[in-house]
């Protein structure tokens, strides 16, 4: 049977004209990877509120879920507030939640949406409402299923979120790498930070990344989830990185492979990415799951 993924595109989000978040590439993803004929691609569940409290304080929960927070909190997150809204973050949620399931008797999953590290305990930004990893290794944690997690977070923005909810849990390991000089502007502490300039491209990054993976590694998690987002491409006007496509199909092996050789599973979220063209973040992040299948089936 083909690997599964997961995928949130069915629920539409309304944008304002002009708003600069590109929600078409999730359609787009998913007609890029029906093509190459090879993933059993499914709609993703949406996540449960008991679930999400796991993360998250519940009167932020509930006053998103209602549509109650404050207009500085909605201007936070970055996107108007609409029943649309909810229920596609409530998809984003479950699909991760649901590809850690499979991860878990397949060796590997991924969703096509997630990677939601901006989300905090008691607030979104940076359009991120609720933070889907943080709730699946909750989920995990409260089941008693593991006990030791890592997050592998290469959004070319620090995975800030992640870092505030898990930073006085010893059992779960963070690790970015992001661009110094961009959002968000005031950091949080990840357990293995790794900063660059502005600029940087495919062999300084490279070469960064494989000297600080094996720290993660050393850590001998019992499952990864990796945040693969695609913004570091030269391309993406929102990255000030200056990757290639073949410097991520590089990176994504670099973790993949390290991955296998510990034989746990192994969960993908998209992250960001905002290329112009948005048909090069595409690319990159179907190149994502093509080559984790090369390497895990």
């Amino acid at each position: 049977m083909p690997p599964r993924l997961f995928y949130t595109d069915e629920y539409p989000l309304p944008l304002p004209p002009g708003h600069k978040f590109p929600i078409s590439k999730y359609r787009l993803l998913r007609t890029r990877l029906e093509q190459a004929n090879v993933f059993a691609l499914k709609p993703a569940p949406l996540a449960g509120r008991e679930a999400i409290t796991l993360a998250h304080a519940a009167n932020y929960v509930d006053d998103f879920l209602y549509g109650r927070l404050s207009d500085a909190a909605i201007r936070r997150i970055g996107f108007p507030w609409s029943p649309e809204l909810v229920t596609r973050t409530l998809a984003s949620v479950g699909g991760t939640v649901a590809a850690t399931e499979q991860a878990i008797s397949a060796r590997w999953c991924g969703t096509l949406a997630g990677g939601t590290h901006h989300a905090f305990v008691s607030e979104g930004s940076g359009f991120c409402v609720f933070n889907d990893v943080a709730v699946a290794i909750r989920k995990l944690q409260s089941e008693r299923r593991f006990e030791r997690f890592a997050v592998v977070d290469l959004d070319v923005h620090q995975g800030d979120g992640t870092a505030q909810i898990f930073q006085d849990d010893p059992s779960v390991l963070t690790f970015s790498v992001h661009c110094k000089n961009n959002f968000p502007l005031r950091k949080q502490k990840s357990t293995i930070d790794i900063e660059l300039d502005a600029g940087v491209s495919d062999n300084e990054y490279l070469e960064a990344l494989a000297g600080a993976l094996p720290r993660v590694w050393s850590f001998q998690p019992e499952i990864v989830f990796y945040q693969s987002g695609v913004d570091a491409l030269a391309s993406d006007v929102l990255g000030r990185l200056d990757l290639s496509l073949d410097g991520l199909k590089t990176r994504d092996r670099l973790v993949c492979e390290g991955t296998r050789k510990l034989d746990v599973p192994f969960v993908i979220t998209l992250g960001g990415g905002y290329s112009n063209p948005i048909t090069l973040t595409v690319e990159a992040h179907a190149n994502t799951f093509l080559l984790a299948r090369e390497i895990f089936e």
